[in-house]
């Protein structure tokens, strides 16, 4: 994916996202794009505290598309997935990851939440320990602000 190609879908993922709020959920979203970086396959938003939208959304591309086709997309989400969501990622055989804004800055954000019991264990350093060359690319500046003020707003509530 280009940065063009990446802004747009962080951004489609931050709608999702919106929409995940709007519906009183928290607001996380995440797309699957194609191998092309233009076409969105899947997109989710956040469910609950155990079903995030990431590792939903890994899970539902495991049932409908062969590995190599997962293999070939990208998955790109609002905020760097948790140890979960990026272990669901990694068995699901996703090749790529585009995350907007990274799980430290929000857990600056939700202190000790009870609702988001933030791991603080980057991403980058699960798929480190695996056997697939996960490919990733994260925190983008361009879309991170834009992801954060539906955090801050959502939080301080």
């Amino acid at each position: 994916m280009n940065e063009t190609q990446i802004v747009r879908a962080l951004r489609r993922a931050n709608a999702v996202a919106r929409a995940a709020l709007d519906a009183g959920h928290h607001p996380f979203g995440a797309v699957l794009v194609a191998a092309d970086g233009e076409t969105v396959l899947l997109e989710q938003g956040n469910i609950d505290t155990v079903e995030h939208a990431e590792a939903v959304l890994a899970r539902e591309a495991a049932q409908r598309f062969d590995e190599a086709t997962r293999w070939s997309c990208t998955l790109v989400t609002t905020v760097e997935p948790c140890a979960m969501c990026a272990g669901t990622q990694y068995w699901a055989h996703i090749g790529r990851l585009v995350y907007g804004m990274g799980e430290r800055r929000l857990l600056q954000m939700t202190g000790r939440h009870a609702e988001n019991p933030t791991l603080d264990l980057p991403c980058r350093e699960i798929f480190a320990r695996g056997q697939k060359d996960v490919r990733v690319i994260g925190p983008v500046p361009a879309v991170e602000e834009e992801i954060a003020a539906l955090h801050r707003d959502f939080w301080r509530r």
